[in-house]
């Protein structure tokens, strides 16, 4: 498949550099600013194929990846478009318009973007069932655990609820909390330092990213019955948590991790109180999912729910289903 990926973020590089090891060709790329595209002719336009270490080579040394507009991506002549900018909410640009340029031309689009599945999914689905192409967005909930495709597996309908921890962030800090009896402040500050955290954290801390989400498990759960978005979301975060209360619960051989819950009926994600050996009780960024299934009980799906070349294998794995 010929690949256009639209974002050089930690994604968006991670797919460019593992597209050939999966198969596939990249045959454009664009930043924020900038464009790579192959000519297909290998004229003047540009080179037959893209080499990948090239186009991160000059990413990395001048902060772009071509010479060309971004609009030059989306007028490439590929078969799936890797959204893979970052998450914004409200509209969901410019994710959203992306998506729609690929669904409208009859391609793919295989989203690594929470924003338009999350905030714009009635919209998304509309636009899908008017194209030939098909749009996959595995890599929008847990990095590499195929929660979705599961979903996907059990058929919607069977599955009640999908619960757990969704956020890497929020829960190296409420583990590291908990071992060390250290506070929020601290572990924040130590989180940042190891690049767990970003420079403004509030996206993780305060739940949002993870209610985002369990918005897009909900939208799926719902199965087309109701579109939810993030303000349809109760969410609060872990910033006001004392280490005293991890303590407390501790003696009760509890702890406290951020949960998500989303069912068809809503999205509720907030600090609970889990069994200290729990299956929810994951440490470090690990993240876990499970699923209340109507004839196989309850499924664990666990593993790395963040990551440039993880969250990548969830985007190429959506780009070989559509094969």
């Amino acid at each position: 498949m010929r690949l256009a990926v639209l974002g050089a973020g930690a994604v968006g590089r991670s797919v460019v550099e593992l597209a050939g090891e999966y198969g596939h060709e990249v045959v454009a790329v664009a930043d924020s600013s900038t464009a790579a595209v192959a000519d297909a002719t290998g004229g003047t336009a540009g080179p037959a194929t893209l080499d990948p270490e090239t186009i991160l080579a000059r990413k990395d040394t001048e902060g772009v990846v071509g010479d060309l507009d971004p609009a030059d991506a989306l007028a490439a002549d590929y078969d799936v478009l890797v959204e893979a900018t970052p998450t914004t909410l409200g509209d969901a640009e410019p994710g959203f318009s992306h998506v729609r340029s690929a669904l409208e031309s009859d391609r793919h689009a295989v989203l690594a973007n929470k924003g338009p599945v999350a905030e714009r999914y009635a919209d998304v689905r509309a636009l899908e069932a008017d194209s030939a192409g098909s749009v996959l967005f595995e890599a929008t909930v847990g990095g590499a655990i195929p929660v979705l495709s599961t979903i996907a597996d059990f058929d919607p309908r069977h599955i009640s609820t999908a619960r757990g921890v969704l956020n890497g962030t929020a829960n190296f800090i409420l583990s590291r909390m908990a071992a060390e009896g250290l506070g929020y402040e601290h572990v924040l500050a130590e989180a940042q330092d190891l690049g767990v955290a970003e420079t403004d954290p509030s996206f993780d801390v305060e739940g949002t990213d993870a209610a985002l989400k369990c918005v897009i498990l909900a939208n799926l759960l719902s199965d087309g019955d109701r579109e939810f978005t993030l303000a349809d979301a109760e969410v609060e975060g872990i910033v006001d948590i004392p280490g005293s209360a991890l303590e407390l619960a501790a003696e009760d051989g509890r702890t406290i991790r951020l949960i998500g819950e989303a069912t068809a009926e809503g999205v509720r994600v907030g600090p609970r109180l889990v069994p200290q050996n729990g299956t929810l009780a994951v440490s470090g960024t690990r993240n876990i999912v499970q699923l209340e299934t109507a004839h196989a009980g309850n499924l664990s799906l666990s593993g790395r729910g963040a990551g440039g070349p993880e969250t990548a294998s969830a985007v190429l794995s959506d780009v070989g289903r559509l094969e």
